[in-house]
Order: structure tokens, then C-alpha cells, then sequence
């Protein structure tokens, strides 16, 4: 059984009665992962818009934990839900893509990175293009610093603005973010709220071509069609992940209804009935294989949160 957590929206809706976005108590995080897999969030809220989020921060009792969540594409939610609050970012407010002069491109949060590519081709900006290689949203590739196909998000970056947990607006440079290999050195109480990108004249049919090539790519060698969370283990230095897999014999490797991708084995998959459980288990287990094989211990590129039951 999971666990019984106390309803807190009456209470944060007494903390902050002006509150304009959605409070839903208890509510099912599985649908917004592509695992589709996990508990509840003890309190779900949805902003209306940056300033709603300000205010809710602001307001929130100090004590009550704050998680945020984006698409789900990166991500486990384990069976027994997560505490406190979680943050999910949606909707036109934060889903807004503005091509602005000098050939940069201002997003929101939520706004998912292959729309963000393509609005970019369309435009005629070039240096965006490595977006339509990623499967989430821009908020999740500004706290990873996401990239794919050669291109990562600190390339193209100019800034990015956000509100911290004391419900403060904040605003980082490129440099401020100290951005490296699938890591963003930001404060982790910040909520990204948009990102600036800086790109370069382009051809669009060139751009959308490249993209299309992207796309033909991740059709051919990755399981996208799954239900799956894309990379799970960042590459080591000098060394790729799925060859450190494949070679400590994990292609295929079950546990429960989870399974390494026979495609990729840097992916795992939802067969259908796996729980959280069983799905961070077998990556454990593939961690501890690829470490007696190798020597090298792999570190988890998707994102675990909340209890287990």
C-alpha cells in the first residue's frame, strides 16, 4: 500500500488565498511520465503563470518540500509517491516560444524542445537544430544542460530566468549557471521560467532537413516508440554507456516487467506492467554488472524522485 500522506491544500490554500493555477491533493503522477509508472504527489500545483508561481512560493509554509516535474521523459516517480509539493509547469504562460531580432529565440519552461527546434528552422536560426534529439521540455534541458547529436544547451544559451523558494524572480548569464557534461551548477530551489538562445543566420529548408536527419536517426537506433525515460546513465569519460552494457551481457536483462532495450541498451523499458521498482531495480542491477565487468561505475542520468513503498 502506498504511503497515507495528510492533504495539505487547505492549508496552502489558507497560506495563499489569491492563488490563480490548480491545487489537486493526492494527485496521479504516472500519466505525466512516460515510464507511466509511480505514486501520487501529496499536493499537485500548476501555476497559472510566473507570477502565480511567485506568489505560491512565496507564500508556501517554509517546512513543506517543493519537487518540480516537466514532460516526464527523464524521469522516475517511485511507487510511493512524493511528499510535499510538486510543481508542474504548463500551459500557454510557460509554454511560449518569441523569436526576437538578432536571430535569438526566447522559450518557456514548458515549452518542449522539438517545438522550440522547429520554431527556430522555420525562422531561419540555425544552432537549435540538436534540440529535436532530445525528448523534453526546456526547463528540464537548462537544470541537465541537455544535448544530443553534437549540440548541448549551454552552446546555444544567452540566460535564463526563474523563481527560487523564497518566490524571488531570478535571472542567471550562461556563465552563472557554471554548466558542464548533463549538469547545471544552478541553485536547486530555482523553478526555470524561460530561457534566451542566441543562434545564427540559416537556411530553413537546410535546418528542417538536418532535423528530419535527427529524427531518422533516433527512429533507427532507440526505442521511442516504449515506454521508456531515454538515456538512463550518463557516458563515462572517454567510454559510451551502452557499450559498457552490452559488454557486462545486460542487453535484454529482465527485472519484473522492466527490461533493458534489445535497441539500446542504455534504455530501459515499461513492458507494460513494470512498477517504479522495478525499473530502478534493473538499473541497480545493470550498475552493479557493468561495475564487476568494467571497473566503471555508471551514474544515473535520469531523474529519481519521492518514496518507495
Amino acid at each position: 500500500m502506498s504511503r497515507a500522506f495528510p492533504d495539505p491544500a487547505a492549508r496552502v490554500a489558507a497560506a495563499a488565498p489569491e492563488l490563480r493555477g490548480r491545487l489537486a491533493a493526492q494527485a496521479k503522477l504516472a500519466p505525466f511520465t512516460w515510464f507511466r509508472v509511480g505514486g501520487p504527489a501529496e499536493l499537485l500545483f500548476s501555476p497559472a503563470d510566473e507570477a502565480d508561481l511567485a506568489y505560491f512560493l512565496k507564500n508556501l509554509p517554509a517546512e513543506i518540500p517543493v519537487t518540480t516535474i516537466g514532460l516526464g521523459s527523464n524521469l522516475i516517480v517511485r511507487d510511493g509517491g512524493v511528499k510535499g509539493v510538486v510543481i508542474r509547469l504548463g500551459g500557454k504562460a510557460f509554454g511560449e516560444i518569441a523569436v526576437e531580432e538578432g536571430f535569438r529565440l526566447r522559450a518557456g519552461a514548458a515549452a518542449p524542445d522539438m517545438r522550440v527546434a522547429k520554431a527556430a528552422a522555420e525562422a531561419g536560426i540555425d544552432g537549435l537544430a540538436f534540440l529535436r534529439g532530445i525528448p523534453g521540455s526546456i526547463g528540464g534541458a537548462l537544470r541537465m544542460n541537455a544535448g544530443a547529436h553534437g549540440g548541448e544547451t549551454k552552446e546555444a544559451l544567452i540566460s535564463a530566468r526563474g523563481v527560487n523558494r523564497k518566490g524571488e524572480i531570478v535571472e542567471f548569464a550562461v556563465a552563472d549557471l557554471r554548466m558542464t557534461y548533463r549538469h547545471s551548477g544552478a541553485p536547486e530551489d530555482v523553478i526555470f521560467t524561460s530561457a534566451l538562445f542566441q543562434g545564427k543566420p540559416g537556411d530553413p529548408q537546410q535546418i528542417l532537413a538536418e532535423m528530419d536527419r535527427i529524427t531518422e536517426a533516433r527512429e533507427k537506433s532507440q526505442p521511442i516508440r516504449e515506454k521508456t525515460g531515454g538515456s538512463t546513465f550518463k557516458n563515462p569519460p572517454g567510454e559510451k554507456a551502452w557499450q559498457l552494457i552490452d559488454r557486462a551481457g545486460c542487453r535484454g536483462l529482465v527485472v519484473g516487467d522492466a527490461q533493458v532495450s534489445e535497441m539500446h541498451c542504455n534504455f530501459l523499458i515499461n513492458r507494460g506492467a513494470a512498477t517504479a521498482a522495478d525499473i530502478e531495480n534493473l538499473g541497480e542491477e545493470v550498475r552493479a554488472r557493468v561495475k564487476a565487468a568494467t571497473g566503471v561505475e555508471l551514474q544515473w542520468e535520469i531523474k529519481r524522485i519521492g518514496v518507495t513503498k
